[in-house]
């Protein structure tokens, strides 16, 4: 199972890892668990909408942009909690490789 990506150099550990192929493009759906203490910085991250995506697990890269985005909690401000979030990326153009 694909364990990480990268969003704009920005390593993420997955928990599940899903990827098909939708008229010639890439589109994954990932969970993965965000602390508290990284919260801030992922919410900064996911609000730009477009990413460079790497999979190194499957030598996958191209540019994407968030096609679903959920969280089981909407304020990890509070200490030593942790939110699953869930997250679909869409390939935008052809520059896949892999």
């Amino acid at each position: 199972m694909v364990q990480k990506m990268f969003l704009n150099g920005i390593l993420i550990y997955l928990r599940s890892y899903q990827e098909e192929k939708t008229n010639g493009l890439y589109k994954i759906s990932v969970d993965f668990n965000v602390t508290s203490e990284e919260y801030h910085d992922i919410s900064t991250l996911l609000y730009s909408g477009t990413f460079d995506v790497e999979i190194p697990e499957r030598d996958l890269t191209f540019r994407g942009t968030i096609y679903e985005y959920s969280t089981s909690l909407t304020n990890l401000y509070v200490k030593d909690q942790v939110g699953q979030y869930k997250l679909t990326l869409m390939e935008v153009g052809h520059e896949a490789k892999g």
